[in-house]
């Protein structure tokens, strides 16, 4: 397990640190024993994601690709003929739609099993399904990057993630641009803009009041740009 971390600072308002910037700060983080886990939160649309895929090119470019490992939390959704089961298909995305159990069990094993590979389900956006396995974290991996909605939600089970991450920052970007970012991811995966916009406000902005609850309990709030 990793060692007692010290308590998190308290981000000061919003930060916009150049890519060049979190790399260097992710980087810096190799300098403590064991593995590194660095997690990125924030509300549906904030750029959690783009901000994942960027850091971790950069440092495969100047670590190696072998010294690299990402987490995503979206393949512990939980696969439509369960949420059917829990009668919860329509409020898929929110906090009890996801495995947080398996989640915390993978992060407890790159800690607690380093030396073997750790395969993870991932989540087909085509399917809009976890797909078994899709992730393989080898062992040579110190930094693993994980994102996802609800790494610092205080309650439901996923109060475990916290402290199995070395730092947690919180993505955010002006709501308007936001939304506009859902509408238009539903729309690519087959909703009607009618229906997309629905869902958003009925399903994604709930659990993304929820979520800005928790952005203060952030090592670091990172603005994403507004395109």
């Amino acid at each position: 397990m990793p060692a007692e971390r010290s308590p998190a600072r308290r981000p000061s308002g919003t930060t916009t640190p150049s890519l060049s910037a979190l790399v260097d700060r992710a980087a810096s983080l190799l300098d403590r024993p064991g593995r590194i886990v660095v997690g990125i939160t924030g509300q549906p649309g904030a750029g959690k994601s783009t901000l994942a895929e960027d850091l971790m090119a950069r440092l495969r470019a100047d670590l190696g690709p072998d010294a690299l490992g990402h987490l995503p939390m979206d393949g512990f959704h939980l696969a439509d003929v369960q949420l059917d089961r829990l009668d919860r298909r329509d409020r898929k995305g929110a906090p009890d739609t996801f495995d947080a159990d398996g989640y915390v069990a993978a992060l407890r094993r790159l800690h607690d099993e380093p030396d073997r590979t750790l395969f993870a389900p991932g989540f087909e956006r085509t399917l809009e399904q976890p797909v078994a396995a899709a992730v393989a974290i080898p062992s040579s991996a110190r930094l693993v990057v994980t994102e996802g909605n609800y790494l610092l939600l205080p309650d439901g089970g996923w109060e475990r993630v916290r402290p199995l991450l070395t730092e947690v920052w919180f993505v955010e970007v002006d709501d308007a641009v936001r939304r506009e970012r859902l509408v238009r991811r539903h729309e690519e995966f087959g909703k009607t803009p009618d229906a997309a916009r629905a869902w958003v406000e009925e399903v994604d902005e709930p659990n993304a009041d929820l979520i800005a609850t928790t952005r203060d309990a952030a090592d670091l709030v990172v603005v994403s740009d507004t395109h």
